[in-house]
C-alpha cells in the first residue's frame, strides 16, 4: 500500500499508472455530481408535493453542482478540462443511473436515498486519499451528501404511511437498488485494487458494497418493504 500523501506541486513527479488513476476516478466523480441536478430540477423541483420539498430539491442541486465544481477545479488544475462535461445531456452521463428519468416521487425519494448514499460510500473512501486536494475539500461535501440522503429517506418513509404510497415507495426501492448496487463496479476488479495500492480508494468494491448494503438494506426493511434482489438484471458478479 501507498502510504504517501501527495500535494498538487507534487502529482507531476508521480507515475502514469497513479496519474491516470486518479484522473480517472476524478472524471467519473465530476461527471455524476451533475447527474442528479438533471434529473430533478427538470422533473421534480417545481411539482414536488410541497414548497418545503421544492426548496430542499433547489438546495439539493446547488450543493451538487457546488460539489461538481469543487472537483473539476481539481482536474483543471491537472491540465484535464472539464467544460464540456458541463454540456452533456442526460443520455451521455458516465454511469447508467443518471440516465434514466425520476418518473415518480417515489423514485425521487428513492434516489436520494439510494443513489446518494452510493456518493456517501465514494466520498467515505476518499477521506484518507492519497492525493490530498481531494481529502481536503471531501468533509464538507459529505456533511451536504448525507442531508441529501435524509430527504430521500423522508420522502421513502413517508410514502409509507398508505398503502398507495407504499406500492409507490416499494416499486421504486425495486428499480434504484440494483442499479445502486451496480455502481460500485465489479466484486473482482483489477482496477480497484489498484486504487486501493495507490491509496486513492480505502476499499475494494466488495467491500464498499457490503458497508453499503449494510447501511441500506435496515432502513428499506425497517420502513416495511421487501428487500429486492441485488442480483436481478445487474453485472457487479
Amino acid at each position: 500500500m501507498f502510504t504517501d500523501k501527495i500535494e498538487h506541486k507534487d502529482f507531476d513527479k508521480m507515475p502514469e499508472e497513479y496519474k491516470d488513476l486518479l484522473i480517472r476516478v476524478l472524471l467519473v466523480q465530476v461527471d455524476s455530481e451533475l447527474g442528479g441536478p438533471d434529473l430533478y430540477l427538470d422533473s421534480w423541483a417545481r411539482t414536488a408535493p410541497t414548497l418545503a420539498d421544492q426548496l430542499l430539491l433547489v438546495k439539493t442541486a446547488y450543493e451538487e453542482i457546488d460539489h461538481h465544481q469543487r472537483f473539476a477545479k481539481l482536474l483543471e488544475q491537472l491540465g484535464v478540462e472539464t467544460a464540456s462535461i458541463t454540456k452533456r445531456r442526460r443520455e451521455e452521463r458516465i454511469l447508467e443511473t443518471f440516465r434514466v428519468p425520476l418518473d415518480t416521487w417515489g423514485e425521487m425519494g428513492a434516489f436520494g436515498a439510494l443513489i446518494d448514499r452510493v456518493g456517501q460510500i465514494h466520498l467515505e473512501d476518499f477521506t484518507d486519499c492519497s492525493y490530498l486536494p481531494v481529502t481536503n475539500i471531501v468533509p464538507k461535501i459529505l456533511e451536504e451528501e448525507r442531508g441529501h440522503i435524509a430527504h430521500g429517506e423522508r420522502i421513502l418513509r413517508d410514502l409509507c404511511t398508505t398503502p398507495e404510497g407504499t406500492i409507490e415507495a416499494q416499486a421504486a426501492v425495486d428499480k434504484m437498488y440494483p442499479s445502486a448496487l451496480d455502481m460500485f463496479g465489479k466484486s473482482e476488479s483489477k482496477r480497484s485494487d489498484k486504487f486501493r495500492e495507490w491509496g486513492i480508494k480505502g476499499r475494494t468494491n466488495a467491500e464498499a458494497r457490503q458497508d453499503y448494503r449494510d447501511l441500506t438494506d435496515p432502513f428499506i426493511l425497517g420502513i416495511g418493504l421487501t428487500l429486492p434482489d441485488p442480483e436481478k438484471g445487474r453485472h457487479f458478479l
